[in-house]
C-alpha cells in the first residue's frame, strides 16, 4: 500500500524491452536501500524490484497488462518517473490509500498557472461500464495522477483539474507533463468499493 506521497522524481537509465515484458533501470538516491523483490510505486504503479546494480540504480519489470493500463510503455532513457517505496504501518497516511494499481490514464489537456500554483487539466475516457466500477472523480475527494495524491477540482464527467503547489511541481515529474501528455490514474479505492456494494441497485 501506499499514500501518494512522491518520494523522489528518479531519472529512468534504460527501458529496454523483452518480448511483451519492459525492463526499467531507474536511477535514485535511495536504491542501495532498496532489497530484491521489494515493491515500489513507480508513476503510481506497483512493481517489484527484480535487480539491484550497486550503483545507485535498480531493475523492475512491467508486464504486458500493465503496459497496456499505463503509460511506462512510453518512457524513455532520460525521462523523469515519480517513485514511493510500500508505506510502513507505524507511519502517517499523509496523502490518502493508494494500492499502485492503476485504473487508467488520461491526458493533459490544459497548463495554467494561477496566483502560484498550477493547474493541470485532465481528460479520461468515463463510459458507463467505468462508471458502475468506481472511475470517477468527487469533488474535493482524491485521486492518484503518476502516483501523486491530488484533491479534485471541477470534477466533471470524463475530466477534472487539480492544482499543483511549487514544491510538488518542482519535485515530481509534473515539471514535464504538457498538454497531451498522457498520465496514470487510479480512483479512490474507498469510491470503489462503494460503486461495487451499490452495483445490484444499478
Amino acid at each position: 500500500m501506499f499514500s501518494g506521497i512522491v518520494e523522489e522524481a528518479a531519472t529512468v537509465i534504460a527501458a529496454t524491452r523483452q518480448g511483451g515484458n519492459l525492463q526499467l533501470r531507474v536511477k535514485c538516491s535511495f536504491a542501495d536501500e532498496l532489497t530484491i523483490d521489494q515493491s515500489v510505486a513507480h508513476n503510481g504503479v506497483c512493481l517489484t524490484v527484480v535487480e539491484l546494480h550497486g550503483d545507485s540504480t535498480y531493475t523492475v519489470t512491467a508486464i504486458a497488462e500493465t503496459l497496456d493500463r499505463s503509460n511506462l510503455g512510453s518512457l524513455k532513457e532520460g525521462d523523469l518517473i515519480n517513485l514511493e517505496r510500500s508505506m510502513k504501518l507505524d507511519g502517517r497516511l499523509d496523502g490518502h490509500i493508494v494500492q499502485g494499481h492503476v485504473d487508467t490514464t488520461a491526458l493533459c489537456q490544459s497548463v495554467e498557472e494561477v496566483d502560484g500554483s498550477t493547474y493541470f487539466k485532465f481528460v479520461y475516457n468515463e463510459d458507463l461500464a467505468l462508471k458502475r466500477k468506481g472511475y470517477v472523480t468527487v469533488e474535493k475527494g482524491s485521486v492518484t495522477v503518476n502516483g501523486v495524491s491530488l484533491t479534485v477540482c471541477d470534477s466533471e464527467p470524463g475530466s477534472f483539474r487539480v492544482a499543483i503547489i511549487p514544491y510538488t511541481f518542482e519535485n515530481t515529474n509534473f515539471c514535464r507533463i504538457a498538454p497531451g501528455d498522457k498520465v496514470n490514474l487510479e480512483f479512490d479505492i474507498i469510491g470503489k468499493y462503494i460503486a461495487r456494494m451499490i452495483e445490484p441497485q444499478l
